[in-house]
This record gives structure tokens, sequence and C-alpha cells, in this order.
């Protein structure tokens, strides 16, 4: 395992410096195109949890404007302050393209488990806080199931609870099983998946596409 973590390290700051160099004039228009349509700053920075339960500041475009008021970290409960240049950065992910720059730093690691806001983070118990011995990702295996995710909270009657109830946990579940099996094949894999929509080298992971898959899925790790 430590092998492994080290070649990801270095995977991880090397990719990222190439990826920024190759990727930056993409980062620099999303940023206009973002600040434009937010009329602000079109970085959105945000404090999350990382490696060892430390906090950081994670870096993405904007595409919600600014209100005032109680924010939900939940995006379907802010589904009215999305713009719709925000809704192609999301449709296509173009908004994580900034955390290249927490990559770089060390901060996070392509793949790995989506980086949570602190009132989530706190809530892990026993070995489900073995996730925070990893460097949160970019991707990984539960953001490729969860793919849909806004669609799926749009289907339920309550988002809040059924994240809370449902999702968040089985995402836990998701992020224990990749701690447990991966390697640098698998990582790479993963990559590809993102992008491609399709595995090289195993099966492809069908993201979830209805509320009674989630449910159903997250049965099976109590079986």
């Amino acid at each position: 395992m430590k092998i492994y973590q080290v070649n990801k390290f270095f995977f991880d700051v090397i990719g990222s410096f190439f990826g920024i160099l190759i990727l930056w004039p993409l980062i620099f228009i999303g940023w206009l195109v973002a600040s434009i349509s937010t009329q602000s700053n079109g970085f959105f920075i945000q404090k999350r949890i990382g490696l060892g339960g430390r906090e950081f500041n994670v870096i993405k475009l904007k595409t919600m404007k600014n209100t005032i008021g109680t924010v939900s970290s939940i995006t379907a409960l802010n589904e009215s302050r999305i713009t719709s240049v925000g809704r192609v950065l999301r449709k296509y992910k173009l908004d994580e393209l900034p955390q290249l720059f927490n990559v770089v730093l060390g901060q996070m690691s392509f793949v790995g488990p989506r980086p949570d806001v602190a009132g989530y983070a706190d809530k892990l118990n026993g070995k489900d806080r073995d996730i925070l011995l990893l460097r949160p990702g970019i991707t990984g295996a539960a953001t490729i199931y969860f793919k849909n995710e806004e669609e799926l909270l749009n289907s339920v009657d309550n988002p809040k609870i059924f994240n809370d109830n449902i999702i968040y946990p089985l995402k836990t579940k998701i992020n224990l099983e990749y701690s447990h099996n991966a390697t640098i094949k698998s990582d790479f894999d993963l990559i590809i998946q993102t992008v491609l929509n399709k595995s090289l080298y195993s099966k492809s992971i069908k993201p979830f596409s209805s509320a009674s898959e989630c449910i159903n899925k997250l049965e099976s790790y109590k079986c």
C-alpha cells in the first residue's frame, strides 16, 4: 500500500502540472464566463475536509449566483441559483478543472473520495473514518456512480433526507471499497471511465438512474 501511495503522489503531482500547462486557457475562459454570468469572481473557493481530517480550500468554477440567506451544500436545494453557463459547466464537469491546482499542491488527488464539507465529514465513525486516510479526489468510483446525482435528488420528495440517509452512506461504502482495493491501474481506469464513460480493463460502472437503485445498492452492503 505504501508503494502505491508514493506512486500515486508522483502521478498526481506530475499529471496535474502538465494538466495545468495544457488546460490553463480553458480554465481561464471558464473563469471569465463564470465571472460574467455570476457577476462576481468566477472562482468558487470553499473549505473542505481533506487528508487526515484537515481543512483546505477547494477551488472550482462558480456556477451559482450569490444570494443572501442560507445556502445548502446540496445542489438540488440551490437549483434556482444555478446560472445557464453554470449548467453547461456542471454538465461537462468543467467546473472541476481548477482543482488541478489543489492536486499539484498535494491537497487532492486525481482519484479518491470527493472532499466533504465539515458537517458531513464529522459524521464519519469507526472504520468509515478510513476514508480520511486518502487524499480527496477530483473523480472516483462514487463520483461515477452518482454522475446523475442532481437528477436523483430532484426526483425525490425530500432531497436532504434522501441525501443524508441514502446517498451519503452509500458514497461512504463505495469509497471504503475503493480504499481497500485501489491500485494505480484501477485509478487510471477510473479516470478513463470519467472521460470516456467506459472501462479499459474491467466492467464499466453504470451510474445510478433512480432512487430505488441507490436504495438497493446500499442494502446490498448490509448483506
